[in-house]
């Protein structure tokens, strides 16, 4: 058992710490944001995967009635060759910090969904005061659409039930149809891809780790990511031109060209429409695909692994 609790540590702050840094270097993700988000999902499900397995095995070193549920099933040879009768005293330190970090992250979850439905409660109770009749005249066929009396072009997703897609006259004055076509296509593509629920894991994971090198590029990738992927629904739909124009018709005046570092990711997301990156092929896009799919069996791999080989 030591064996597998040293091996599920090292692949855990290899996943956490080194690999990161390199991703956020790699320039690859810009041109398939949707296989680099796939990627990052991956690196976080191999790291609690780890850190599951190994609390798992700890505590049935430690606890004996833990011991006996979980091997219920195994015969006495598979449970000799995890060696779980002595538990050493880091064995016992380890159980409890990973144990701690298993509720401190289940509170970081329900933290954020709780205060994630709050404030979208709050949001549809303010919306429900402003937003007026939709105008007659506009294109049917997009879907549960709001529209919010306001002079500032936007428009928004709001998840939920039912979900809401939100436009203001602003929006409808200021853009024209295959622009705001664009438009309600990027935010039905965050809608299609469940880019909320990748948000709020991303954001309870740094809030709950803020040091944990993985969590926080997790969280920030995450959101630059899901945007880049929306474009490219977007842009596929509607075309490069039009959806940048859009873009720069929402944002203008946010300041969508400044320098400042609140804003950067709309001009990257601009240059990128106008410019866009080449694209990897097929065959590299499969094998990135699954090599990243496989990377989340390697914890499970270590901790069966005296198991498969103590069965005749």
């Amino acid at each position: 058992m030591t064996y597998c609790l040293l091996l599920l540590s090292v692949v855990a702050v290899t996943a956490a710490v080194p690999v990161p840094r390199v991703l956020t270097r790699a320039k690859w993700p810009e041109r398939e944001p949707v296989v680099a988000l796939w990627v990052w999902q991956c690196l976080v499900a191999t790291v609690l995967l780890c850190c599951l397995t190994a609390l798992a095995l700890g505590a049935a070193a430690v606890f004996g009635t833990v011991r006996a549920q979980l091997f219920a099933p195994a015969p006495p040879a598979v449970t000799a060759a995890y060696d779980l009768s002595a538990a050493s005293p880091w064995t016992t330190v380890l159980t409890v910090l990973l144990a701690s970090g298993a509720a401190w992250t289940t509170a970081m979850l329900g933290r954020e969904l709780v205060e994630a439905r709050r404030r979208r409660t709050r949001a549809r109770e303010h919306l429900r005061d402003r937003a007026p009749d939709l105008p007659a005249g506009l294109p049917e066929g997009r879907g549960p659409l709001l529209v919010l009396e306001e002079e500032y072009p936007d428009a928004w997703w709001m998840p939920g039930s039912p979900p809401q897609l939100i436009v203001t006259t602003g929006a409808l004055q200021r853009l024209t149809d295959h622009q705001l076509d664009a438009v309600l296509t990027h935010e039905r593509g965050h809608a299609r891809a469940r880019h909320d629920w990748l948000l709020h894991l991303s954001t309870a994971l740094a809030t709950g780790f803020p040091r944990v090198p993985l969590f926080a590029h997790f969280c920030e990738q995450t959101h630059r990511l899901v945007e880049l992927s929306a474009d490219d629904t977007a842009s596929r739909r509607c075309g490069h031109l039009t959806t940048a124009l859009a873009l720069i018709e929402l944002n203008q005046h946010r300041g969508v060209l400044s320098c400042a570092s609140s804003h950067r990711l709309l001009g990257e997301r601009v240059d990128r429409l106008l410019e866009p990156p080449p694209r990897l092929d097929r065959r590299h896009r499969a094998l990135t695909t699954a090599a990243a799919a496989l990377v989340p069996f390697v914890p499970l791999l270590i901790t069966f692994a005296p198991g498969l080989t103590a069965l005749p």
